[in-house]
């Protein structure tokens, strides 16, 4: 369990979570940051505003959301929309919220809450225990075999390869440009730059992730032809086929029944 968490704060409607940063007692292993939120394309999105802040929260551990009576429809339709496509989970900051709304909102994908006044270090703890139920129902789930493949490498590292939800957050990096892509950038930079690793090992790290995600995403969008996906990353085909075989990456998880099988090159 990492000792120092960093939490996203975004501000919502709420008037009385805007100074919120200001009033808190500050917890020495919880750094609450405010987060901009990206604008809505439409007047009428701004319930999309969990979905547009997907690639900002990359760099945290959680995020934190403040809710009252007359932000709760907001609330409940943006973790509807945003359900599976987060990086982390969401804490809800509540105040005067009856029992069953809270009920609704922990279906809909809201993974704990505090109550107003906020208290660091108790919401530090929820996030704690939420990251170790996460871990242990990653570890116990039937059929994990099928999802989340491990695999030693000669250098004896242990690659965790994409499973659903992460494959989904990598598809949406070949439609991102302009500030979401800068932020998408920054944010495994600035997590890396306070790794203990030096830059080439990081940069490794990085570019290997980046080419299996874009190999995920080039074979689901051909439903796992080979040929189709190759040209579409305008590679020869050879050369993505050596992508494949370096990132253990089987084209048949992306086809569907109906799909004939590829010709495999030597």
């Amino acid at each position: 369990m990492r000792l120092h968490l960093d939490c996203a704060l975004l501000h919502t409607q709420p008037s009385w979570a805007q100074n919120l940063l200001a009033i808190i007692p500050p917890c020495e292993r919880l750094q609450l940051q405010a987060l901009q939120l990206p604008p809505a394309a439409q007047p009428d999105q701004e319930y999309l505003f969990l979905r547009r802040s997907a690639a900002l929260l990359l760099r945290f551990d959680a995020c934190l959301i403040p809710i009252e009576a007359a932000s709760l429809v907001n609330v409940r339709r943006a973790l509807s929309v945003a359900r599976g496509l987060l990086p982390v989970p969401v804490f809800g900051l509540v105040r005067a919220i009856k029992a069953a709304a809270l009920t609704d909102l922990l279906e809909l994908g809201l993974a704990d809450y505090v109550r107003e006044p906020l208290c660091l270090d108790d919401l530090r703890a929820r996030i704690n225990r939420q990251r170790l139920q996460a871990s242990s129902h990653a570890l116990n789930e039937p059929g994990l075999s099928g999802r989340i493949h491990y695999r030693v490498q000669e250098n004896q590292d242990l690659v965790l390869h994409p499973g659903p939800t992460e494959q989904r957050l990598s598809q949406t990096i070949l439609q991102q440009e302009g500030t979401t892509l800068e932020a998408y950038a920054a944010a495994v930079a600035s997590r890396y730059a306070c790794s203990q690793e030096s830059f080439k090992v990081a940069k490794g790290r990085i570019v290997a992730r980046f080419e299996q995600a874009y190999i995920h995403a080039a074979l689901d969008r051909h439903s796992g032809n080979i040929a189709m996906a190759a040209r579409s990353a305008q590679k020869h085909r050879r050369a993505f086929w050596a992508l494949m075989r370096k990132h253990h990456i089987d084209a048949a998880r992306f086809r569907s029944a109906s799909n004939p099988d590829d010709e495999h090159d030597g």
